[in-house]
C-alpha cells in the first residue's frame, strides 16, 4: 500500500475516484453485457475482457500522464488542435456512420472506432488554457486577444455539432466558462454566445439529424402524443429505475438489460439504479460531486493561471458529461448520446477520459510539490548569525 502511495501522487480523492469509478464501471458493463454476448455468439466474458483491457490502458495513461509537468501540455496544445481539424473534417465526410451519424474513425490495421470529438475537445480545453493565458495583457484586443480563441470555439464546435448536437453543445457551454473564468469581457463573451446560437439553430433546422433532433424533443415534451416507439428507450430506462427500488435488485438481476438498446454505454445509469438502487444511484452522483468539488480547490489554490483554467475546462466537461447522461436515464432531459465518463463500455472514449483525469492529476501533484517546496523554504532555519 506504501508503494502505491509512494507512485500516485496529486490529490488522493480524485484517485480513490477514479479507481471507485473503474470497479464500478467493471461490475455494470459485465452485467449489463449478457445479452449482447448472447445475440453475438461470443463467450459471456468476452465484453468483460475487452472494457477490463480498456479500464487498465486508461489507468495506465492516467498514471503516465500525472507523472509529466503539466506546463508541457501546453507547448502540446497547439499541436493537438490543429491536428485535430482535418481529422474532424474527415469523420464529418468520411468517417464510420453508426446509427445515422458519422462520428467514428475506423483506424486500420487494429480495425478499431474512436470518435474524433474526444480528441478535438481535449485539445480545445488545452487550447483555451493556454490562450487565454498567454493573451491576457491583450484579451480585450479583439484582433489578437479575442479572434484566435473566438475562431477555435466556433471551429471546433461547429465540426462536432452536424454529427453529434449534444457533444458540441456541452463543449460549446464548457469554452463559455471557461472564457468567464478567463475574464473575457462580457462583448466579447455575447459575440460567442450569439454565434454559437446561430450554429445550434442551422444544425437543429438545415443540418442532417435535424429530423432525428425533432423526433425527439417531441417525445420528450409529448410523451402521451407520440408513438410508443419514439420513447421506447426512455420507457425502458424509467422501467428499470422504477424496479430498482432502494436497494435494487442485487449485481446481475437486471431484467430491462435485455430491452434496453444501449444498457451498456447511454443507459448504463438506469441498470445501475435497477440493480443497486436509490443508493447506488446516490453513490455514483456523490462520486462525481466529490471529485468536482476537489478539482475547485485545485483550481482556487493554483498559483499558475494555465494550470488553473486547464483544470477547470477538464473537470467542467467530464462533471457536465456525467450529468447529462445520468439526466438522459432518469428521463429529465431528451435522449441523445452520451457516455458516462470512466463507467460506460465506449472503447477509446475511455482513454481520452482517463487522460483527462490525468492532467488534473498532474496539475495537482505539481501544486502539491511546490507547496511543499514553498512551505520547506519558510521553515528552513536562517543563516543569520546573532552578534
Amino acid at each position: 500500500m506504501n508503494w502505491i502511495l509512494r507512485q500516485t501522487r496529486g490529490d488522493r480523492w480524485i484517485w480513490l475516484v477514479v479507481f471507485a469509478l473503474s470497479m464500478i464501471s467493471v461490475l455494470a458493463v459485465y452485467s449489463s453485457t449478457g445479452t449482447l454476448a448472447y445475440k453475438s455468439d461470443v463467450n459471456p466474458f468476452h465484453f468483460l475482457i475487452k472494457h477490463g483491457t480498456m479500464i487498465v490502458a486508461g489507468l495506465a495513461i492516467m498514471y503516465f500522464a500525472h507523472l509529466l509537468d503539466h506546463r508541457y501540455y501546453s507547448r502540446i496544445a497547439q499541436l493537438l488542435l490543429w491536428l485535430s481539424i482535418p481529422l474532424l473534417l474527415y469523420t464529418l465526410f468520411f468517417g464510420s456512420s453508426i446509427n445515422n451519424a458519422s462520428r467514428w474513425v475506423t483506424l486500420p490495421i487494429i480495425n478499431q472506432t474512436f470518435q474524433s470529438s474526444d480528441l478535438a475537445k481535449l485539445a480545445l480545453f488545452m487550447y483555451l488554457a493556454r490562450a487565454i493565458t498567454k493573451r491576457q495583457e491583450k484579451i480585450k484586443d479583439f484582433k489578437e486577444g479575442f479572434l484566435p480563441i473566438f475562431i477555435a470555439v466556433i471551429g471546433v464546435c461547429g465540426l462536432i455539432a452536424p454529427a453529434n448536437l449534444s457533444t458540441a453543445l456541452m463543449v460549446f457551454g464548457t469554452s463559455m466558462l471557461l472564457l468567464l473564468i478567463g475574464r473575457v469581457s462580457f462583448t466579447q463573451m455575447a459575440i460567442v454566445g450569439i454565434a454559437g446560437a446561430v450554429l445550434v439553430a442551422f444544425v437543429v433546422f438545415f443540418g442532417p439529424r435535424r429530423g432525428v433532433y425533432k423526433a425527439r424533443v417531441e417525445a420528450f415534451l409529448h410523451p402521451e402524443m407520440v408513438h410508443s416507439d419514439k420513447n421506447y428507450q426512455s420507457d425502458q430506462a424509467k422501467i428499470a429505475i422504477a424496479t430498482g427500488g432502494f436497494l435494487g435488485k442485487g449485481p446481475g438481476n437486471s431484467t430491462q438489460r435485455n430491452f434496453l438498446p444501449s444498457p451498456y454505454a447511454d443507459f448504463v445509469y438506469a441498470i445501475i439504479i435497477e440493480e443497486y438502487g436509490m443508493v447506488g444511484g446516490l453513490v455514483i452522483l456523490a462520486l462525481y460531486l466529490i471529485f468536482l468539488y476537489r478539482c475547485v480547490k485545485i483550481v482556487t489554490r493554483s498559483p499558475k493561471a494555465f494550470g488553473a483554467l486547464l483544470a477547470a475546462a477538464l473537470s467542467f466537461s467530464l462533471v457536465i458529461q456525467a450529468f447529462a447522461n445520468m439526466a438522459v436515464a432518469t428521463n429529465l432531459f431528451p435522449v441523445t448520446g452520451v457516455a458516462l465518463p470512466l463507467v460506460s463500455m465506449g472503447g477509446t472514449s475511455i482513454l481520452f477520459t482517463s487522460a483527462a483525469f490525468g492532467i488534473i492529476l498532474s496539475i495537482s501533484r505539481d501544486l502539491e510539490e511546490a507547496e511543499k517546496a514553498e512551505k520547506k523554504e519558510s521553515t528552513a532555519p536562517s543563516n543569520v548569525v546573532m552578534a
